[in-house]
């Protein structure tokens, strides 16, 4: 720096003398590699680096409430522009989101942090094989590094549509630069890498490290990919392999999944979550202080809470009061005095309040650290149910599958008799009360184009209406990444 800054000094001064002096800047466009992932430590090191992106989609965490507000159970508290979400008044450039400051919220980080999160798995799959280490723990890095490429692929592709496929690292801009695959080639590529996941010899459950995948997990998004792609034989033959296995197994009590202190106990359904600590600096989201009331009201759900996100009475109303999973949900409180709070009193934007209880954290005071699931071993039995039903009907199979979480939620088993749209509709109806607040329920409903007809009745004294259209399917491509990118086109409801 003192060397830089005495040449600008020398040629002010042979300005001054009417002297010319040019600086001539030679402009690199690639990324030099070649003195890193030479060892075990480089390899590790940019496996951790992978994993970074789905952090940067957790703490907004447009990992889920971009799916949950959206839908037909969560709202947000019209702020910051979560509102357009809920809404549908989005534009392609994202504006309202950007203009608070809130892109974490939004579809945009979604397609950011995924195509970050695909370059760094790229580097790790083209440079380990050649990395001094053992073979094993090579495999097994690379394994994880074609799970998370697979991860971020199905995350882009249930969001956006058809989307660039990126399989190789980029050491120039014009290798960055790649147009959009059609949606069925995109997950073709998934499969592709998670059979390499699968080859590696990743581990099982309970010796797999905390945050990493498991062979089981590997075949678990296999089912949930499956099932988006419509390849009913496949989800059904992944999800019960992930059951069969007998790796994991279903907590008896619900609740317990998403208590704080249970968390370790709770990784024996809780396949894998984006995993959060309580540590500063650190990885955090905001669940915790949404979810919770206003003003830190409410001492068992936050240290620090805001009010900002509840359930739709409706979606409340819609449980059997016997249904053990409505005690995720309370239309009551107990304040820091000890008092009970009235529904009416929950919040000022609505007498009909509904607080979510997923992930409360009375204590932590740096960060807010309840887990957020991503793949649970409910989904599997329900992956199973769904898929049995459209390729064989409402067969006893399928029905043992959804009875077996029904029965965890202390309802009885699933009516008989019912045709097979029937009940493949009861079990979309199951996973609506099993996954809700976990950012799944928009895409079951854009994956079966359910959402037209569903979402204006999700409605309430907040949103009093709700007029989603056809190409609400799949969210805008970034304005940014259009602009950026002269191979890309935008989605063409879009355009």
């Amino acid at each position: 720096m003192k060397k830089y800054n005495r040449l600008i000094g020398l040629c002010t001064a042979l300005l001054v003398l009417n002297t010319g002096c040019n600086l001539d800047e030679t402009i690199y466009s690639s990324i030099y590699t070649e003195a890193f992932y030479k060892t075990a430590a480089d390899a590790e090191k940019g496996l951790v680096a992978v994993y970074d992106p789905l952090g940067d989609m957790g703490g907004g965490p447009a990992l889920t409430i971009v799916s949950d507000f959206s839908a037909d159970q969560c709202y947000p508290r019209a702020v910051v522009g979560r509102n357009t979400l809920t809404l549908f008044a989005y534009d392609a450039n994202y504006t309202t989101q950007r203009t608070a400051g809130r892109t974490n919220e939004s579809p945009q980080q979604i397609w950011a942090s995924c195509y970050d999160g695909i370059e760094k798995a790229n580097w790790i799959i083209e440079k380990v094989p050649a990395a001094v280490m053992d073979e094993t723990r090579k495999k097994q890095i690379v394994g994880e590094a074609y799970f998370m490429r697979a991860f971020y692929h199905w995350n882009l592709t249930k969001n956006f549509g058809d989307v660039p496929v990126k399989v190789k690292p980029s050491t120039s801009e014009a290798e960055a630069t790649v147009p959009k695959s059609p949606k069925a080639d995109v997950y073709k590529q998934i499969y592709s890498d998670l059979d390499q996941a699968l080859a590696a010899g990743l581990l099982s459950y309970p010796a797999v490290e905390k945050g990493r995948p498991s062979k089981e997990v590997v075949n678990a998004l296999y089912a949930k990919a499956a099932l988006y792609n419509e390849d009913w034989q496949k989800a059904l033959q992944k999800a019960q392999e992930v059951i069969s296995s007998g790796k994991y197994s279903l907590m008896p009590d619900v609740r317990d999944v998403y208590r704080n202190e249970k968390e370790d106990a709770a990784r024996v359904e809780n396949m894998w979550a984006y995993e959060v600590a309580p540590i500063s600096p650190g990885r955090g989201h905001q669940l915790t202080g949404l979810c919770g009331p206003p003003g830190n009201a409410g001492a068992e759900y936050a240290r620090t809470s805001f009010g900002s996100m509840f359930a739709y009475q409706s979606f409340f109303d819609s449980f059997d009061p016997a249904d053990k999973r409505r005690q995720l949900l309370d239309t009551t409180y107990i304040n820091r005095s000890g008092a009970v709070v009235p529904q009416r009193s929950i919040t000022p934007i609505t007498t009909q309040g509904v607080l979510i209880k997923k992930y409360q954290d009375p204590n932590t005071i740096v960060g807010q650290i309840p887990n957020i699931p991503i793949l649970r071993l409910p989904d599997m039995y329900l992956i199973a149910a769904e898929a049995e039903a459209r390729l064989n009907g409402a067969t006893a199979a399928a029905y043992g599958f959804v009875n077996v979480i029904r029965k965890r939620a202390g309802l009885p088993d699933l009516k008989a008799g019912l045709s097979k749209d029937a009940f493949i509709d009861a079990v979309l109806q199951e996973r609506s009360w099993e996954f809700f607040a976990e950012g799944d329920r928009w895409y079951d409903l854009t994956r079966t184009d359910k959402f037209m007809s569903v979402i204006p009745k999700a409605v309430n004294n907040v949103y009093p209406s709700r007029t989603p259209t056809a190409k609400n399917k799949y969210f805008p491509i970034p304005l940014d990444e259009i602009n950026a990118n002269p191979k890309l086109e935008q989605n063409p409801d879009w355009k």
